[in-house]
């Protein structure tokens, strides 16, 4: 089995970030989306509508589900898949990124996927490059494919994305994963909510359409979604939060703050997770109430549609 109906493709040539695409390539993405979460639930999980294609995956940032699903993505749908090695490529030897996407380009691969720890690094290189780009998360600007498959886990679990009040919490200011959320769960429709410490929250984040708490019990109530995010230390110079434990005590999602939201609230978390940090165990482990493990099987099932909107070979009228 593999779908059999393919929506038209994106307008776009590239998917660098939910910030530039519309509502209409959402439900594009998501609808596509389910085929494959069917298709990758069969004994039979291969397709072929990428045969013949190359996908090339250039991370220059450690990454466990993100890589592991856009490999196994390109993958199951028959396309030819090159890690490149950063740590041996010619990237350490002091070649710039425009030269590794003009050498990339003159092998005529058919898609990149890009992860960066620089903001805009990944539209970089797409402009130098013919091919489509899709963007793994480029420092703390945007990680599109996140976004997605939280949204498809949103809309599978409570059969829409309008109307809803989400409450993303936690390192709000390092986070690609809170923006690109914030961008496409309020073109969707929902009422987006910013829980976190003053200091752990940007300048004028309200201009994107969300409302900042930060009491986390005032930020959870009546919530039908909780986002929970981690403490990007890596990205932090300084002092953000007195201590893990401190703030675990306000800011860490337990039974006690899970209460003000909603009875059938919704708990969610990008990975990797800081059990006693931003969430308790008992919570992040809580089949009733936890997608977590959800959200890495949909991430699969969202990235297989991406590449087949992006990577097949152009339909000739």
């Amino acid at each position: 089995m593999q779908p059999q109906t393919r929506p038209n493709a994106l307008a776009q040539r590239d998917l660098l970030g939910i910030d530039g695409i519309s509502p209409g390539d959402v439900t594009t993405i998501l609808d596509l989306s389910e085929s494959y979460v069917a298709l990758n639930r069969n004994a039979q999980k291969k397709s072929d509508v990428l045969r013949g294609r190359t996908l090339i995956l250039l991370f220059f940032e450690t990454s466990t589900r993100t890589r592991t699903s856009f490999e196994l993505a390109g993958k199951r749908l028959g396309a030819d898949v090159i890690n490149i090695s950063v740590a041996s490529s010619a990237i350490k030897k002091g070649e710039t990124l425009i030269d590794t996407a003009m050498t990339l380009n003159a092998m005529h691969p058919d898609v990149i996927v890009v992860r960066h720890p620089d903001a805009g690094a990944v539209r970089l290189l797409a402009n130098h490059v013919n091919c489509a780009v899709i963007n793994a998360g480029d420092g703390s600007h945007e990680h599109p494919t996140q976004a997605l498959l939280d949204a498809l886990t949103i809309r599978r679990h409570k059969g829409r994305l309008d109307g809803l009040r989400v409450a993303i919490c936690g390192d709000i200011l390092h986070s690609r994963v809170a923006r690109s959320n914030i961008l496409l769960l309020s073109m969707m429709g929902s009422q987006v909510r910013l829980v976190a410490p003053s200091t752990l929250v940007p300048p004028a984040i309200e201009r994107l359409g969300a409302e900042v708490f930060h009491d986390m019990r005032q930020g959870l109530e009546e919530c039908d979604i909780i986002m929970m995010l981690r403490l990007q230390a890596e990205r932090m110079q300084g002092t953000f939060v007195p201590s893990t434990r401190e703030y675990f005590r306000y800011f860490g999602l337990d039974e006690a703050k899970l209460a003000m939201a909603r009875p059938d609230a919704l708990i969610l978390h990008p990975g990797p997770m800081n059990r006693g940090v931003e969430i308790d165990s008992s919570v992040a482990d809580d089949i009733t109430r936890s997608a977590i493990l959800i959200q890495v099987e949909l991430g699969l099932a969202v990235r297989q549609a991406c590449l087949d909107l992006l990577g097949r070979e152009p339909e000739t009228a």
